[in-house]
């Protein structure tokens, strides 16, 4: 990725925050033909502490989601295929499924909301070809490719003219849009009012995965207080969801339990494994979905949505790009508006 050392630089558009939304944001604008830029200081953050789960079906049924948070879901997997192939995101369409628990009720919801699955009573176990994955280290490698990359802090923003500038750890550079995809940071220096209260209906959450070089599953397998999924060449083991919480050191405790859960869901035997255990800082709203549009002229969000930020990230970013655009918008329902 690009290192930044001018003073300053003009764009179309600048992204602060390099995770999945803010990554598929500025990749969807740089696919439009504008000149992007993103800030980012760098290192491990919540999205590469994921599973990549594009798991609309899933996700729909553990939560009990409504019809209409469903069709969003749903709305935004649909997006990935086309989004994957234009941006060299690697796509897995692949088997999920769950094992143990009150698997009749997952079923039930599953079915309610429509979609497609295989509920086995005798076995306890619910399938699914509805859901999907991409690796998040090789999908934000893939999202970044092209685009300017200011390794640098974000310390403070200002209108500027018609537009904004935004004053970095390295230098200062001028948008004429502004996206914030700042995760569950706290609002920048100088943010209008609109946006602080934007920022500020974001509850953090701690999330803590583990990854592992052995091939454990060949396909998600989730259960009871974890999941198992293929990661490249090994595994990933995840996710805890732990609210208010903005550490990002593991906690051994809640890892050892997500590990013993692990091994009950895959219906093995504990055996010596060696994980590298992270955890990053994800951030929700009040109903679980992401906002995403204008707050104010030229300043757009890409804030909160929960542990679905890579099935999001597609219709997340084609929601900002056309905001700045002045195109109506498509998906009122991920609108800001609706808390502020």
């Amino acid at each position: 990725m690009p290192l930044f050392n001018s003073p300053e630089l003009s764009f179309d558009a600048v992204v602060i925050g390099a995770g999945a939304l803010g990554l598929c944001a500025a990749a969807e604008l740089r696919r439009r033909g504008r000149r992007v830029a993103v800030i980012d200081l760098g290192g491990v953050n919540a999205s590469a502490v994921a599973g990549g789960m594009i798991a609309p079906a899933m996700e729909c049924a553990i939560d009990d989601l409504s019809p209409e948070a469903a069709e969003v879901l749903r709305r935004a997997r649909d997006l990935w295929p086309a989004f994957a192939e234009a941006t060299g995101v690697r796509l897995y369409g692949e088997l999920a499924e769950w094992r143990g628990g009150d698997v009749a009720a997952l079923a039930g919801r599953m079915k309610a909301l429509g979609f497609q699955h295989q509920y086995d009573a005798a076995s306890a176990r619910l399938t699914t070809h509805e859901d999907a994955k991409v690796d998040p280290p090789q999908a934000m490698a893939a999202l970044a490719q092209g685009l300017m990359v200011i390794e640098a802090r974000a310390l403070r923003v200002a209108p500027d003219g018609q537009g904004w500038r935004v004053e970095t750890t390295t230098g200062a550079v001028r948008a004429d849009h502004l996206i914030l995809a700042t995760g569950a940071d706290l609002a920048l220096e100088g943010l209008p009012l609109e946006a602080r209260a934007a920022v500020a209906c974001i509850t953090p959450i701690r999330g803590q995965i583990g990854l592992v070089k052995e091939k454990l599953v060949d396909h998600v397998v989730r259960g009871q207080g974890a999941y198992v999924a293929p990661m490249g060449e090994g595994s990933v083991i995840g996710a805890t969801m732990e609210p208010g919480e903005r550490s990002v050191t593991p906690d051994v405790a809640r890892c050892e339990a997500m590990l013993a859960s692990a091994w009950k869901v895959l219906d093995q035997m504990p055996r010596p494994l060696s994980i590298d255990w992270r955890a990053g800082g994800r951030g929700a709203t009040p109903d679980g979905l992401p906002m995403a549009g204008q707050v104010v002229p030229g300043l757009h969000v890409a804030l909160g949505p929960r542990r679905n930020g890579w099935l999001l990230g597609p219709l997340v970013g084609a929601v900002v790009a056309d905001a700045t655009e002045g195109r109506p918008v498509v998906e009122p329902t991920l609108h800001p508006s609706r808390f502020l």
